[in-house]
This record gives structure tokens, sequence and C-alpha cells, in this order.
């Protein structure tokens, strides 16, 4: 009898321990006009699909552009509409990050954007007089949120947080795991990425940055590779979002100063911070400023590093990093 319910408690205990091992889920589709791939290790081996899928479409109906009956659809079209919290925290964090860069990060750039073709639209006829009266339409200092409305000095003003919203719906996604007891998770919303914990093993997560690609169907080749736990990360880049006008290519990313897309040597900017949607930001910023005007920026803020990919006076790839970067590459 001694020896029946020791062989029944060792296949208890067994049993027990193979429960409580963390399960790899993987969830991988399509949103936001790209990919998502989430990782996330769980004990309960729970699929979060469909909370997930409401994630994103809660974050479209809030702040998508392409979404005609978007919140920020109907604020550019000046029709009265609720604030949800999504479209209030897009808001603050696009306005932080215009103070902090003093305007080379503008909430209010939509309508050159899209004059560009960068937007819901094909793009215009592109004329000095153009662009300098839609510059005339941006200054995130003559926007605000008064009394749970959107308040614009001139109401031909719009905005558009293109440039934050894929970072800010991985924090989202994110905070979702968390809430659920997720400890160990990678989000990866169209390269905007949140990692938290490490793997099973107590190895951290690894991710790629890509080499700047010669034309947006490119195939994806890594340049470098990273460790990363409990950061935000993301990568913006001038080589696959582009327009060709003239049998000239021109860069999504747009100077608000001047309304044209920026003309410097910098291919792509990673930056790592606290959250995505900050790293989303300042790495926006810092492809605007380029590296010679952003990169003290990012050495005065605590947490912060950056990777730039640029072209040399030889024309060649070099690459920079601040030295809490260089000690996270791996190869």
């Amino acid at each position: 009898m001694k020896r029946l319910l020791l062989g029944v408690c060792c296949v208890l205990a067994l049993l027990s321990s193979c429960v409580n091992q963390p399960q790899k889920i993987v969830l991988q589709g399509l949103a936001q006009g790209s990919y998502y791939a989430i990782t996330y290790f769980d004990e309960l081996n729970r699929n979060f699909q469909h909370e997930i899928d409401s994630i994103f479409h809660a974050v479209d109906m809030s702040v998508n552009l392409w979404v005609d009956s978007s919140v920020i659809s109907k604020v550019n079209r000046n029709e009265e509409v609720t604030l949800d919290f999504i479209f209030i925290d897009n808001f603050r964090i696009a306005q932080k990050a215009a103070r902090l860069s003093d305007g080379y990060f503008d909430p209010t750039i939509s309508p050159i954007v899209a004059a560009w073709g960068f937007s819901y639209k094909s793009g215009d006829s592109i004329t000095p007089q153009l662009i300098d009266s839609l510059k005339q339409l941006v200054n995130y200092q003559k926007i605000r949120i008064e009394n749970g409305k959107v308040v614009k000095e001139n109401p031909n003003m719009k905005l558009d947080f293109n440039a934050i919203a894929q970072g800010y719906t991985s924090d989202l996604i994110a905070s979702f795991l968390e809430s659920r007891g997720i400890k160990n998770y990678l989000v990866d919303t169209g390269g905007e990425i949140m990692a938290r914990g490490s793997k099973p093993n107590g190895q951290p997560w690894i991710v790629g940055i890509e080499k700047p690609a010669k034309n947006w169907d490119s195939e994806q080749v890594v340049q470098t590779r990273i460790t990363l736990r409990d950061k935000g990360l993301v990568t913006s880049g001038s080589t696959r979002k582009y327009v060709e006008r003239n049998g000239r290519r021109y860069s999504h990313c747009i100077d608000p100063k001047t309304g044209y897309p920026v003309e410097h040597n910098v291919l792509s900017a990673t930056v790592m911070a606290e959250n995505s949607v900050w790293a989303d930001a300042l790495a926006s910023i810092c492809m605007v400023m380029g590296m010679e005007k952003s990169l003290p920026l990012i050495e005065n803020m605590d947490g912060v590093e950056v990777y730039y990919i640029f072209v040399n006076d030889q024309n060649e790839l070099e690459t920079f990093a601040t030295e809490g970067f260089q000690k996270l590459i791996i190869d």
C-alpha cells in the first residue's frame, strides 16, 4: 500500500509540474496596414486572440485616419465626437514629443503629409505656394483639448498620430497581457516592439534591426541583433516609405518646419526607451532632425538609447550607437 501511495504521489507531482510549465503562445496576423507578432508564455495556456483583436479595433476606431468613422477622422472634419482615452493619450504623447523636439515632431502635420501622398490621399501637385499655405495649418501650439473637446485656432487644422499609434498599440497590448498575469512577452506591431521579462530559460529576447532596403519591396536583411528586456524598441527609416515624383524619391519623414521631406544622410534610427510609444516618437524625431541635432537630445534623456544607420561621405553604410545601445549588440 505504501508503494502504491508513493507511486500515486509521484505521478501527481509529475502532472503538477507539467501543468505549471509555461506554455509558449504565438499570435500573428495583419492589422493597421502591417503585420503583428505576439509571443508570450503562460502557465494556463490561454489564447488571447479575441481580446487582442478587440484592442486593434479600438485603436482603429480612435486614431486611424483610414477609418472614416474614427474619432480622429471626425475631429479633423470638425464634427461632434466624444474623445476616448486612446485619442486623449495619443494627443498627450504627441504634444509632449512636439514640445521636447521644439516642433520637429508635430501632430498637426496631417495636411502636408496628405499633400505629399503619404496619407489617405493620393497626393497633390507640390508647389512652393501650396507648401507655404499648408504650413499655416501646422503648429502644435495652436490646438488643445478643453472640456473634452479639441479646440483649434484654425478649423482647417488636422491631426495625424501615425508616428506613434502603432507604438501605442504595442503598449496597450502589453498592458493587457500584464493585467492577465503574463510576465514574459514580446509584442511586435509592425516593427514597434515592447518586451518584458525573458524566455523560460532566463535568456533575454533577441531582436533584429533591419539593414536599410533599396526599395519598399526589397527582401529584409538583418543589420545587427540585440538583446532586449523590459524596454520598447522602434526603428524609423526612410528607405521603405517614400514617394517618387518626376523621377526623384522623397522620404516619408517630413520636416514640419519646412514642409518638405528631409534630406540628410540618416537612413534609419532605432530607439530603445521605457515603452514602445515613446521609442516610436523619439525614432521619428531622430529621423526628422538627423543625427547631429537629435543625438544630444537623446543623450540627455535617462533610459533612452539610439542606433543610427547612415551614409558617410564615401556613400558607404556606417553605424553609430550610444554606449548603452552598444552593450546590447550581440553581432
